[in-house]
């Protein structure tokens, strides 16, 4: 059972990866905290906690202070908002929840960033653990300690640096994953080969029939074990370098300038998030293109990859629109944009100086890429 340490200057905690994670989660906590009590409080969706209360359960106690408390809170980019944390930190107030609570964050994205932003701010500051329930969330979001809420303006503008007492990447979560969710995940992998891992990228590229079959079987859930591992493996090593993403971890935003301009220009409903860092990766490699810092042959594969795990949904807004959402990315320094270039695969750059110019004919050259691409 990999485990994998995060070791930064304010927080030093482990990634765990393995099938079975839930039914020991109560002997896990008590082990996180030996010297402190704690009172559980879950926050999780309706459709998690639907699919996966028994195993959650099996551990803890059916009352008393041990016994956890559930929170319900839907999923999806357009319920993360500060009115979700207002709502939460009420319920967990009318529940008791005091300095001893414990939240866990049962589910994907939205759930981890919410609760690990209410964590950080409720009665000043409680502990939290990561559970995710998506691919997605266990191989990025819920790594790092990065929480936060979305505003209109844009994605993520409310937040703060906050890292769990553990990240518990169950496998067997991923079993009831709708294969979009699962594909949407896999972006995000494909996105720590290309700017970080080259070895991962040759392996999601020589294994994609496999990681995408229909039916579970042990050569199926090996390779996704492998995946899950070498992209926090990739997110642990850039984040104990730059916890407060000062430099070496804007890498990890490849494809997402674009892509939270596309999730925020589709008011967040018609594509899940690695979808949009798909389709914003695609257009980071004609920007690189552009700019010599790849060939056209790396450029091809690594499209040709990304396309591979699709099918991407297709949206309407014009490359003028998503380059003017651009301007409120929460990435940006003293006004210029922070962009993120492939230099190879594996290998990658931040620059300051990119153009309306050239970011608008590369979303250009993607939105025609995706109207002749079957959805």
């Amino acid at each position: 059972m990999p485990s994998i340490a995060i070791k930064t200057p304010s927080a030093s905690y482990d990634v765990t990866i393995g099938s079975g994670l839930l039914r020991t989660l109560s002997q896990r906590l008590t082990k996180l905290n030996p010297a402190k009590p704690f009172r559980p409080f879950v926050i999780t969706s309706p459709e998690i906690w639907k699919l996966w209360s028994k195993p959650f359960l099996a551990s803890f106690p059916k009352e008393g202070p041990a016994a956890p408390t559930v929170l319900l809170h839907p999923a999806g980019e357009s319920h993360k908002r500060m009115a979700a944390v207002e709502s939460l930190a009420q319920k967990l107030a009318l529940a008791g929840a005091d300095r001893d609570a414990l939240l866990i964050a049962f589910g994907g994205g939205v759930i981890g960033d919410i609760t690990g932003f209410l964590a950080a701010i409720y009665m000043r500051g409680v502990r939290y653990v990561q559970l995710p329930s998506t691919l997605l969330a266990q191989v990025d979001s819920s790594i790092g300690g990065k929480t936060g809420v979305n505003l209109l303006a844009g994605k993520n503008l409310i937040g703060s640096f906050n890292h769990p007492q553990a990240v518990l990447a169950d496998t067997d979560l991923l079993r009831t994953l709708p294969p979009a969710e699962l594909r949407a995940g896999l972006h995000e992998s494909i996105k720590a080969g290309i700017i970080y891992d080259a070895r991962l990228f040759s392996y999601l590229e020589k294994n994609a029939a496999t990681i995408l079959a229909k039916k579970s079987s042990p050569a199926r859930e090996k390779a996704l074990t492998h995946v899950v591992a070498a992209s926090v493996r990739v997110k642990a090593d850039v984040v104990n370098q730059d916890e407060k993403e000062l430099g070496l971890r804007m890498i990890l935003n490849f494809g997402h300038t674009l892509g939270h301009a596309i999730e925020s220009a589709t008011n967040y409903k018609q594509l899940l998030h690695g979808e949009a860092v798909a389709w914003g990766s695609i257009a980071a490699l004609q920007v690189a293109l552009a700019r010599k810092t790849i060939t056209q042959a790396q450029a091809d594969r690594m499209t040709r990859v990304i396309l591979s795990y699709g099918p991407l949904p297709q949206f309407k807004a014009t490359a003028a629109r998503l380059v003017a959402r651009t301007y409120s990315d929460k990435k940006n320094r003293s006004g210029k944009r922070a962009y993120v270039l492939p230099t190879g695969i594996g290998k990658t750059q931040v620059i300051f100086d990119i153009t309306d110019a050239e970011l608008s004919t590369a979303a250009e050259s993607m939105l025609t890429l995706m109207r002749q691409t079957k959805a």
